[in-house]
């Protein structure tokens, strides 16, 4: 049997396989921000479909980080009994889940619907790659964010969650704080790369005040911006570590605040020549030869030879596929059958963009119902939501 499908420990985990369905924003829940029967049959039919792991789509902690209409919230404990159905959904089906916890930070552009404007570290007046209008969190606000980040972990574990997953990548608010380019505080929060995993490191310690020790708790990290300028490579692998040795159970490696679409950023497309495919592997494999926390690789992975490979030679522990579930969510089991499969995702894209004009998760180039599809009723996102797409 490969290696890919052999159960594997992940902190107090052990998960029946290797593979991570990496979070995926999917535009289903209600306008309150409750889960809804469609996200239950999407949760049952990827652990249905053979996942180890399931990361469930983005779910703000505090209003302030709310990005989409139609997006999870685990800032109330009303939230917690829609929450706990998610979780019996993946389990009565052999699968794992955690929540992503996630606050957008000057992303947040829904917010302004509130007459509030989205926050962030610093307002870079020189940025080419954002042109909304959003303001400088004082400590205080910081404070409350690391507080409800904890607050939501403890709802997460009183709703049966097996973990939760900071999100710290693609532009939100830990990439924002990382980030030399977005970041230009002169305090405690800003200037030295210590001072800017000082939000990193506060989270990590309040998820663990308030979900206890003993409670899996990840980070899918951006360790490298999508233009030059921003955060570089050797410092994003030197952030990986420090949070490695801070007490982050796993490690998922993706890009950092994005630059020009779509190659700056973590839903690259043409993903059709070997060459196309892992374009986050030199990176993963890099941080995972200098840590034994557990590391976890995303980005265009689509042949089983290279997962097989990366997981071999040491260069990763799990494997997070989103946009081939997206097509195929019982593609884990097909490859399961016969190896040799090759996943119908061609990475088009056409996925990401439905869901930026409103339109719930689902694969567009091919689904029977394209032409419904397409033409359902568009509502108000609020803003850019998270990518559907890691890969």
């Amino acid at each position: 049997m490969s290696i890919l499908f052999e159960s594997a420990r992940l902190k107090n985990m052990t998960l029946r396989n290797r593979f991570v369905r990496s979070a995926t924003y999917d535009g289903m829940s209600d306008p309150t921000g409750q889960v809804t029967d469609r996200q239950i049959k999407l949760i049952a039919g990827l652990a249905e479909g053979g996942v180890g792991l399931i990361v469930t789509a983005i779910t703000y902690v505090h209003p302030s980080g709310q990005v989409s209409s139609f997006m999870n919230s685990i800032a109330e404990d009303s939230c917690i009994p829609g929450l706990q159905k998610l979780a019996r959904a993946a389990h009565q089906r052999g699968a794992k889940i955690a929540v992503q916890l996630y606050h957008g930070g000057r992303e947040a552009r829904f917010v302004k619907t509130r007459g509030q404007l989205p926050i962030g570290p610093s307002v870079i007046a020189d940025d080419p790659f954002y042109r909304w209008n959003y303001r400088e969190m004082t400590t205080r606000e910081i404070e409350d964010v690391v507080q409800a980040f904890g607050r939501a972990a403890r709802r997460a574990r009183e709703a049966g969650f097996d973990a939760v997953q900071i999100h710290g990548a693609h532009g939100y608010l830990f990439s924002q704080f990382l980030s030399p380019f977005t970041n230009r505080r002169e305090d405690a929060w800003g200037g030295s790369l210590e001072n800017r995993l000082r939000l990193h490191r506060e989270v990590y310690a309040s998820v663990r005040d308030h979900a206890g020790p003993d409670y899996p708790v990840g980070i899918k990290l951006g360790v490298e911006d999508g233009f030059k300028g921003g955060l570089t490579f050797s410092e994003g692998m030197k952030a990986a570590l420090m949070l490695a040795e801070t007490g982050y159970d796993a490690l998922e490696i993706s890009g950092g605040v994005r630059g020009e679409k779509y190659e700056g950023t973590e839903y690259r497309t043409k993903i059709n020549i070997p060459s196309r495919e892992g374009y986050f592997r030199a990176w993963t494999g890099e941080i995972r030869k200098k840590t034994d926390t557990p590391v976890i690789a995303v980005g265009g992975l689509k042949s089983i030879a290279m997962m097989e490979e990366m997981i071999r030679g040491g260069e990763a522990d799990f494997i997070s596929l989103c946009r081939p579930l997206i097509s195929e969510p019982g593609l884990i089991r097909s490859w399961e059958a016969d190896p040799g499969k090759k996943p119908r995702c061609v990475y088009c894209n056409q996925c990401l963009e439905a869901v930026h004009r409103g339109i719930p998760l689902s694969c567009v180039a091919f689904s029977k119902g394209e032409q419904t599809v397409l033409k359902a009723p568009q509502r108000n996102v609020g803003a850019n939501p998270e990518g559907t797409h890691e890969n």
